[in-house]
């Protein structure tokens, strides 16, 4: 549902939905359809998606730690496969993306900010470029990191597919996630496999279409961690999102300062 990029193909790749409205879905309290524990994102389609399939994403979600762990956790950060950091503030919209020699110090929410390129500030244009190339970065990459807290987003009809097993053997339930009236490409289709013996999601499939049979890719979500009160993945098979870590608290510079930073002094 987002603009994807994997490790082997160029950031244009399986291009998906995309737009403030899902940056809020993760950023925000969510708006509650009647009285549930895991409310779902205003514009979720809940009469189109079935009982089985929320049943499931909500269990997912206490497995991982609980929505009320998720909407408490703040600050989070992460490498994505070696290319470029990232450290965000859930509750601001506040972003420190890194890659290279290029910083981009903005809010996700305004895509509003700063940048710099070899510790010179960017004006015009070239900053222009920056925070939209910092904008799409973190779209894409925190889909990557934090999908399955992403189940009952606005614009997703979530449907139960049936049992099947993973490339690893084990059985799961399959989730099938659509989406309509929001982003560019509304058409994507995603299979989610949560592993029946752990509870977690453990493999995701792409499709470009939800009329095609046949996958993009698939890859696993693995070596599920406890960080903070929440529960992360970061093995997506032949590549790794690393240094993934929670933090209580952020000094606030490192929101607003091209000063390098020190995580090791936050935890």
């Amino acid at each position: 549902m987002l603009q994807f990029s994997t490790p082997s193909q160029s950031p244009q790749f399986a291009r998906s939905l995309t737009g403030l409205v899902l940056v809020l879905a993760l950023a925000i309290p969510c708006v509650a359809l009647g009285e549930h524990h895991n409310p779902a994102a205003e514009g979720f389609n809940l009469d189109g998606s079935d009982a089985k399939a929320i049943e499931v994403a909500d269990s997912v979600m206490e497995k991982m730690g609980g929505r009320e762990a998720w909407d408490k956790t703040r600050y989070l950060s992460w490498n994505f496969f070696g290319r470029r950091t990232h450290l965000w503030d859930k509750w601001t919209g506040a972003v420190r993306f890194q890659q290279g020699d290029l910083l981009v110090l903005m809010n996700i929410n305004t895509q509003e900010g700063e940048a710099f390129k070899a510790d010179e500030p960017l004006l015009g244009d070239d900053l222009a470029k920056a925070l939209k190339d910092g904008y799409n970065a973190w779209i894409n990459d925190s889909y990557w990191l934090l999908m399955p807290y992403k189940l009952k987003d606005s614009g997703v009809t979530l449907r139960y597919v049936g049992e099947d097993a993973m490339e690893d053997g084990r059985s799961a339930d399959v989730l099938m996630l659509t989406f309509e009236g929001v982003g560019v490409t509304p058409q994507n289709k995603y299979h989610v496999f949560v592993a029946q013996d752990t509870g977690l999601v453990e493999q995701w499939s792409f499709f470009s279409s939800a009329a095609d049979e046949e996958a993009r890719f698939t890859t696993p979500w693995a070596k599920w961690q406890r960080q903070g009160n929440v529960m992360l993945s970061g093995d997506r098979g032949r590549s790794q999102l690393e240094d993934i870590n929670v933090y209580e608290t952020v000094p606030q510079s490192a929101f607003e300062s091209s000063t390098p930073i020190d995580p090791s002094s936050w935890k």
